[in-house]
C-alpha cells in the first residue's frame, strides 16, 4: 500500500521541513499518530522514535507500535523514516517520506506512506488515512502558523 498526499503551505521550505523532519510533532497535526517518544542516542540526539498509531473505522479500532529511524535527511528538501525494530523478528516495512519544495507563495509538502504488510487489508488503512489526511492538512497549517 502506498498513500500520497500533498499540501501547500504559506511558510518557507525551511520552516515546513523543520516540522515534518521531527516525528515528535506529528501527534499535533496528524490524528492517526497518537504518541511519539524519542529514543536518545549517546550524543543526546534522537536515533529512533517509538511511534504509536491509532485509528478507528466504524466499529473497528486498531493500534500499532513502530520503532522508526531516520533513513534519509537532506534539509530542507527530503526526509524519510523507516521501521527498524530491534527484537530480531521480521516485520512489515513502513516507510514515510516527506518532500518539501519552495514555491513563490511559500512551500509544498508531498508525503508518501508505504506499508508492505497484510494486517490492514480491504482498503481499511487507505480509508483511514484519507480521512486523516483531510483533517491533518488543516491541523498542519495551524501548527505552522503558531
Amino acid at each position: 500500500m502506498d498513500v500520497t498526499a500533498t499540501v501547500g503551505a504559506p511558510v518557507g521550505a525551511e520552516k515546513l521541513f523543520e516540522v515534518v523532519a521531527d516525528l515528535t510533532s506529528y501527534p499535533h497535526w496528524l490524528g492517526i499518530v497518537h504518541q511519539v517518544t524519542a529514543e536518545p542516542s549517546e550524543s543526546g540526539d534522537p536515533s529512533a522514535w517509538l511511534v504509536e498509531l491509532r485509528g478507528k473505522v466504524g466499529p473497528f479500532a486498531r493500534s500499532k507500535r513502530l520503532r522508526m529511524v531516520r533513513s534519509e535527511c537532506q534539509s530542507p528538501s527530503v526526509v524519510a523514516f523507516e521501521r527498524c525494530e530491534t527484537d530480531g523478528r521480521k516485520h512489515s516495512p513502513w516507510v514515510l517520506t516527506a518532500q518539501v519544495e519552495a514555491t513563490s507563495s511559500g512551500s509544498n509538502l508531498r508525503v508518501n506512506l508505504h506499508y508492505g504488510g497484510t494486517l490492514f487489508t480491504g482498503g481499511v488503512l487507505e480509508r483511514l488515512l484519507a480521512d486523516q489526511i483531510v483533517q491533518g492538512r488543516e491541523r498542519l497549517l495551524a501548527v505552522l502558523q503558531a
